[in-house]
């Protein structure tokens, strides 16, 4: 077939607008090797957004081994002539981009990676790294000084990965602000549970291991995924307002004491799918393991883990979280208030609910039993600092906070403000601001003087 000269003229004027095209758009650069948190300032990385996590680990309790392939899907945000990805201390053996084999460096714990081509802003793209070693739990001051992330127990692993941890076990983007839908798929040993996030897809045994696959449709923080491997006994169901739960439980810890962890994990997720909005996820739960070294629980998407059987109200502590900070979450660290200040709250909605103590009172209790003096008071709540972003005042100052809000606006707006907060931000990130400005605008009243007392200056505030 020949063109006419009109056609052939046509194809020259089209393939020059598309070499201006091409020569006006920018040069491939490197992704930053960090998103910016002044709290964790290489953590997260540029240039692109994290669409899908396809986790493929195997773990060998016995030696501490893990094995893992992980295959991110990504939109580049820039032209990317290479990326970062965080992980901490394990080997990577390959890298491929696109299917591709691709260059690679660590630097600390950081992958700098690097395509055969450029990738190009706006498509999609695939790395895929695999890689093993044994992980190492972190450990300092930041989670009131106890090991967190990947922990050995005896009979497998216990998976608690805040703030900082989840590149502990896979190659990420590990930073809030960059969320993803997960498929997790663990192989362990024949006779353990694997637990993770979203819903069970399969489970098989295969030779001397069990093969569990687990997909979390929802977006999700890297530090809310896990992979908890023990002896568990399992019990399934729907909670009375329809929603699947799971809940796994260490058999050590069975008659620990008089806790219901199902019927409350059940009954918590309905009540506060009525005051905060419908419930974020496709399944409710817990996953209960026996680690005393641990010492504290997370609010893990989906299946909240605990270190061992809590009380009533570390549990809805741990529920309300599904809300405020797994559906809703930090744009940066220094915003964990919005987490666990709200989540504290909830508790003290929990014993008015029960009728056990007013929100009232418990802001009073907290309120009085510390004197100006404190150190307590010298926490800026709004920008806690890294080492102590998990400091009481983080929990307590930012529940009271949201009992003067209340008092301040009425419970008409206050109850108003939960559902309609949890609505605008759903899967998303947000930030203290954005707080201020919804509240004011569902109250029609102007609360800078609230906030500024009780979240973004030091000292006791007077009532």
């Amino acid at each position: 077939m020949a063109l006419s000269r009109s056609a052939r003229l046509g194809a020259l004027a089209t393939a020059a607008a598309s070499f201006l095209v091409i020569a006006a758009s920018p040069a491939p650069t490197p992704g930053a090797d960090g998103i910016g948190d002044t709290y964790f300032p290489q953590l997260g990385n540029g240039g692109f957004d994290a669409r899908h996590y396809d986790l493929d680990v195997a773990y060998d309790p016995a030696t501490g081994r893990l094995e893992g392939r992980t295959t991110l899907t990504a939109r580049a945000t820039q032209n990317l002539s290479s990326l970062d990805l965080d992980l901490q201390k394990l080997t990577v053996t390959n890298v491929e981009v696109n299917g591709r084999r691709a260059r690679f460096a660590r630097e600390a714990d950081e992958i700098r990676i690097t395509p055969r081509d450029a990738l190009r802003k706006g498509r999609t793209f695939t790395v895929t790294v695999t890689y093993g070693g044994v992980p190492e739990p972190l450990g300092g001051p930041i989670v009131f000084g106890s090991n967190y992330g990947w922990m050995k127990t005896a009979d497998g692993v216990f998976v608690a990965c805040e703030p900082n941890a989840a590149s502990t076990w896979f190659p990420s983007s590990d930073h809030p602000a960059d969320k993803a839908t997960y498929d997790i798929r663990i192989r362990a040993p024949k006779g353990l549970t694997a637990v993770s996030n979203g819903r069970l897809v399969s489970t098989y045994d295969k030779g001397g291991s069990t093969y569990t696959h687990w997909r979390e449709t929802k977006p999700m923080a890297t530090y809310l995924a896990t992979a908890t491997v023990g002896k568990f006994d399992v019990r399934t169901g729907k909670t009375p307002g329809g929603i699947p739960i799971y809940v796994a439980i260490d058999p050590v810890l069975a008659n620990s004491n008089n806790v219901d962890v199902y019927a409350l994990t059940a009954e918590a997720t309905d009540y506060w799918s009525q005051l905060f909005g419908p419930y974020p996820f496709e399944e409710t739960g817990a996953i209960v393991d026996d680690m005393p070294e641990a010492g504290f629980s997370l609010e893990v998407q989906s299946k909240p883990v605990y270190s061992a059987v809590r009380s009533e109200s570390t549990i809805v502590h741990e529920l309300a979280h599904q809300w405020f900070g797994d559906s809703v979450s930090v744009e940066r660290w220094k915003d964990i208030w919005l987490n666990e200040g709200f989540a504290t709250y909830a508790q003290w909605l929990w014993a008015e609910h029960r009728g056990t103590r007013s929100a009232h009172d418990s802001f009073l209790a907290g309120y009085n039993a510390r004197p100006a003096d404190s150190a307590f008071w010298q926490t800026v709540v709004a920008d806690p600092q890294r080492d102590t972003m998990f400091a009481s005042a983080v929990y307590q100052r930012g529940a009271m906070t949201l009992q003067v809000l209340r008092e301040r606006i009425g419970d008409d707006a206050f109850f108003r403000l939960l559902p309609a907060w949890t609505k605008l931000h759903r899967y998303g990130n947000a930030n203290t601001a954005d707080f201020i400005r919804l509240a004011e605008r569902i109250s029609g009243q102007q609360l800078d003087d609230l906030f500024q007392a009780w979240v973004f200056t030091a000292g006791k505030p007077t009532l």
